[in-house]
């Protein structure tokens, strides 16, 4: 039987989603609780793509096949009774077996929280620490520079070899927190991300935001397709999966 799970999870104590050896990881503590309820046979689990170290989930989506009969109410409880406390399984289902969490996705939302007043020790691990003032007005001008079908190369790791750089943005946004108003939280919708795609999207957008570039310089900085020419990575703290979309 094929299962599909909506989980979220915590990212500052792991070493990234990815299954590594000697790494403590999400999918190495998932695939640990389903093999003790799979009778002790290995499971492998398809998560809708992988999160970097320090990376946070809302509602990540994964797949798995069991060899055991559960009810998906049964087979929840008892995932959440076997992983850690800052991992927990929201949903599960049965579905389809053609079905497939990565490869059947339409889209992604990713959101980014940077606080741009004091310090706060607390939010360290969830929260980027810029604790500046930025221009805000200019970085959702910029955003919309981003909406639509481009060629992200200019955003991706230098030495990220792929064969097709085009990604679609739906939609961006700029929100302020509302329980402080010295944090804000970026939202970015699309058809995909490529590795660090979001934190050196979300670096550029604070260096237009200190007045480093001009807005505009987005559309520049897109078709040099160098990733020379754009801004910093920011850190994976503040960076979260929001949800996935089918």
């Amino acid at each position: 039987m094929r299962y599909f799970i909506t989980f979220s999870y915590d990212g500052s104590k792991y070493s990234g989603y990815q299954k590594q050896p000697k790494m403590k990881t999400i999918q190495g503590e998932m695939e640990k609780a389903l093999k003790q309820i799979n009778g002790g046979k290995n499971v492998s689990i398809s998560a809708s793509g992988r999160t970097d170290a320090g990376v946070h989930a809302y509602n990540q989506k994964a797949h798995f096949d069991l060899d055991t009969s559960i009810t998906p109410t049964k087979l929840k409880a008892a995932l959440n009774s076997l992983i850690p406390d800052d991992i927990y399984v929201k949903n599960v289902s049965e579905v389809n077996e053609k079905f497939h969490a990565r490869f059947n996705v339409k889209a992604k939302e990713y959101i980014y929280k940077i606080n741009m007043g004091d310090y706060n020790p607390i939010e360290k691990d969830y929260v980027f620490q810029y604790n500046k003032r930025l221009d805000i007005p200019e970085m959702e001008r910029a955003l919309k520079y981003l909406e639509g079908t481009h060629n992200f190369k200019s955003f991706v790791k230098a030495d990220e070899e792929k064969d097709d750089y085009e990604r679609t943005i739906i939609q961006t946004n700029l929100m302020r927190d509302i329980k402080s108003v010295n944090q804000i939280v970026i939202s970015i919708l699309g058809t995909g991300f490529m590795r660090y795609m979001v934190r050196n999207i979300i670096g550029m957008l604070i260096e237009i935001g200190e007045g480093k570039y001009k807005s505009e310089d987005i559309i520049k900085i897109l078709d040099s397709h160098d990733r020379k020419c754009a801004g910093i990575c920011v850190p994976a703290c503040g960076l979260y999966l929001k949800d996935v979309y089918y």
